[in-house]
């Protein structure tokens, strides 16, 4: 797939492994004086709405203003990029900038700029807060936040309607609906996707909804506090062990197949994030959404994730590095990466605009989520190695004859020497 581009060449991998170049020289043809190369993730689920597009338009409109820089880019599907950029970095080649999930290791190591050296004050001020802070290793912000999102309870409006029941408030609540769903034949009353591909995300918004998380305020594993041994508990018991999540083990179903039988009418209602929508639109199916219930009423926090954006010192350019992140993050190009995947922007000036705009009440729900919302803590070096722990091993806290302090315990036990190893 090919598509010419004035002003530069640019190398793009999409999520279905295709290659295209984009190429073309210099303004005026004439070389640049700086190259740049930026490795970022694919958000597209087809060639057809690859990211590849995003950064093609967005940097041809930069270099238009700046010949003496060149932009070369190179887009991965997610299940590439990370380890992509690391095998760079470990052969001493590292991307000027990189677009991908994690930023803390390489912060650590010593490698990255201070985005404060990077960016100008009005662009570092329009973060959100909380973006920022989670951005931060020991204090000092070097991970800037690319994209973010939330999570809702979504529900199958026919389904419940034919149950009986209204979407849910609180845990007690969700069990009831998740009954008389079962009563009806529903596949999955309450999908629990805590399989391999994202269990991390399912697991720390059931602990928030019960009031606990995988760290306390002082930013200390605490995955095994009794609040958590509790939300599982009354997972295992009360809704895997009652035959309410559906015929695949939730340590079996991934986060992908969840969504997939939701879009078919399979299921009744599970936790999800922007991108669902669109998925269940296109099946026909009519869905609602509500913030997700709590132990006791609505959940007073819920997930929020966010991917980063980062810069290595390797190769220095530290102003032409700097003058570029400040055009990515305008205003006008953040919203457009925001509209185009359906995810929330990152900045203040982007959040307002969507907030007032009728063509993004869609997002809506997922918006007003965000002001409330808490990141995975991945200012912390340790977290690849205990999310990669949960990811393997919760599914069993509520297996059959699983034991939810046990499985905490041991996660714990991973956090704590991760930690102490950091």
């Amino acid at each position: 797939m090919q598509r010419r581009v004035r002003t530069r060449t640019i190398a793009v991998v999409s999520a279905l492994g295709l290659t295209g170049v984009l190429g073309g020289c210099g303004l005026g043809g004439g070389s640049s004086d700086v190259t740049l190369k930026l490795v970022a993730a694919d958000y597209g689920d087809s060639a057809a709405n690859s990211s590849e597009k995003y950064w093609a338009d967005l940097v041809e409109r930069y270099e238009s203003e700046h010949p003496d820089v060149r932009i070369d880019v190179s887009v991965h599907s997610w299940n590439d990029v990370d380890r992509k950029v690391k095998e760079m970095v470990d052969a001493g080649d590292p991307p000027d900038i990189a677009q991908i999930g994690a930023y803390a290791d390489y912060a650590a190591e010593g490698l990255l700029y201070k985005a404060g050296d990077l960016l100008s004050i009005p662009v570092q001020a329009d973060f959100l807060a909380q973006l920022t802070t989670a951005g931060e290793v020991n204090s000092v912000q070097y991970g800037m936040p690319f994209a973010s999102s939330t999570r809702v309870l979504f529900y199958n409006k026919k389904l419940f309607a034919e149950a009986g029941v209204t979407p849910p408030r609180t845990w007690d609540e969700l069990a009831t609906a998740a009954e008389a769903l079962e009563a009806k034949g529903v596949t999955y009353p309450y999908a629990l996707p805590l399989g391999p591909e994202e269990a991390q995300a399912e697991t720390m918004q059931w602990l928030l909804s019960g009031g606990g998380g995988y760290t306390d305020i002082t930013g200390t594993y605490s995955i095994d506090s009794a609040r958590n041994v509790e939300t599982f508990a009354w997972l295992k018991d009360e809704l895997v062990g009652k035959g309410l999540t559906g015929p695949v083990a939730p340590g079996k179903l991934d986060r992908a197949d969840a969504f997939a039988a939701f879009a078919a009418g399979d299921v009744g209602m599970l936790n999800g994030h922007p991108s669902l929508m669109e998925t269940a639109k296109e099946k026909g199916v009519e869905f609602g959404m509500v913030p997700t219930p709590g132990i006791d009423g609505e959940s007073q926090v819920t997930l929020g994730v966010a991917d980063w954006m980062m810069a290595f010192r390797e190769n220095g350019h530290r102003d032409q590095v700097g003058d570029f992140l400040d055009f990515v993050y305008s205003e006008e190009n953040v919203l457009d990466f925001s509209r185009e995947y359906n995810l929330l922007p990152v900045t203040n000036s982007a959040s307002r605009t969507m907030a007032a705009s009728g063509q993004d009440k869609d997002l809506k729900p997922f918006l007003d989520q965000l002001a409330t919302s808490e990141l995975y803590p991945v200012g912390n070096t340790s977290w690849a190695t205990v999310n990669a722990a949960v990811k393997k091993e919760i599914g069993k806290a509520v297996a059959p004859n699983g034991s939810p302090a046990g499985v905490l315990g041991g996660l714990q036990a991973t956090a704590t020497r991760a930690q102490t190893a950091g």
